[in-house]
């Protein structure tokens, strides 16, 4: 009992030196002049609504667990599977390899409801193949409704950028088609993953689509205080970015919000957005995400000597 007690304190400790370190490692670039000042350019309305749609944006995101959940056949109350993804998500968006970390937080939280390994594996698959989903139906639908002198970070012409919108949308509507129509296991190689119900599936679109539209939006709101770059100018640059981030290979997170500022502003005007932007929907939900974890484990933790003291008396 002494040495778990020590280690619990020491993943304190480290908990609260890595959520230092990842604030000082993501700001430590610019100068406090260049953040101070780019920032102040921000409205005041603009951070609230920005700030609004990273809450509604986290909010879609515990609709990927509730929805998951049941799709892996134990629905859990929405405050659980919302705890638990707030809490993933928080620290897994910061951390980087968000299957594992976030994955081994779901697994601390879930397998104490009543769910196995398995249960998780299949709720991380199913909340990944939600962000495809996502992503490719945003990005279809704001590439073929942008206009033609939209920026693009890949250098299409308006023709491409049809061609890419569509082939984009092509994904989710053959996802919905094999939920639809497939019955039994898709087996390729030892990857093996079960079609959900059709109605589990347009809400992974759905909800899948709306994460990405907020998390733009917000982008857009931050942006707006510099450009007059409407909402889809803004969400085509950024679903573009991360297309350009999958093909070469590169993680998505800070060089890929930093790819979509620059592509549509100026670097010293583009720093003050992306700095707020990162503050709002990466450190504000860490900093609230690490303490929720460490009292969520000491709760547990001590619930669960209350409960080994009862069954030895």
């Amino acid at each position: 009992m002494i040495a778990r007690r020590h280690l619990f304190k020491f993943l304190i400790g480290a908990a609260i030196c890595l959520a230092a370190f990842l604030v000082y490692r993501s700001l430590g670039r610019y100068t406090m002049d260049e953040i101070e000042e780019s920032v102040r350019s921000i409205a005041g309305f603009r951070l609230a609504a920005a700030f609004f749609f990273v809450i509604l944006s986290y909010l879609c995101l515990g609709g990927f667990d509730a929805l998951a959940v049941r799709y892996a056949g134990k629905p859990l109350l929405l405050r659980q599977t919302s705890l638990a993804s707030f809490t993933a998500l928080s620290i897994g968006h910061n951390v980087g390899l968000a299957a594992l970390s976030s994955g081994a937080v779901r697994y601390r939280f879930y397998t104490r409801w009543g769910l196995t390994g398995e249960h998780v594996a299949k709720v991380i698959v199913f909340c990944g193949v939600t962000v495809g989903l996502g992503l490719g139906t945003l990005a279809g639908l704001a590439l073929l409704l942008q206009r033609g002198d939209a920026p693009d970070l890949l250098g299409l012409d308006h023709r491409a950028r049809l061609m890419v919108g569509l082939v984009c949308l092509a994904g989710p509507v053959a996802y919905l088609l094999i939920c639809a129509l497939v019955r039994r296991p898709l087996v390729v190689r030892k990857w093996r993953f079960e079609p959900p119900a059709m109605p589990l599936a347009i809400g992974q679109v759905v909800i899948g689509t709306l994460n990405f539209a907020c998390v733009a939006a917000s982008i857009q709101q931050l942006l707006a205080s510099f450009t007059e770059a409407d909402y889809l100018d803004v969400a085509g640059a950024y679903v573009t970015a991360n297309i350009a981030a999958l093909i070469s290979h590169v993680p998505g997170g800070l060089g890929v919000l930093e790819v979509t500022m620059l592509g549509i502003l100026p670097t010293s005007a583009s720093i003050g957005a992306l700095v707020a932007f990162r503050v709002l929907y990466f450190f504000v939900p860490l900093i609230a995400g690490v303490p929720t974890l460490l009292v969520t484990e000491a709760y547990y933790r001590h619930r669960g000597g209350k409960f080994l003291e009862q069954t030895v008396m």
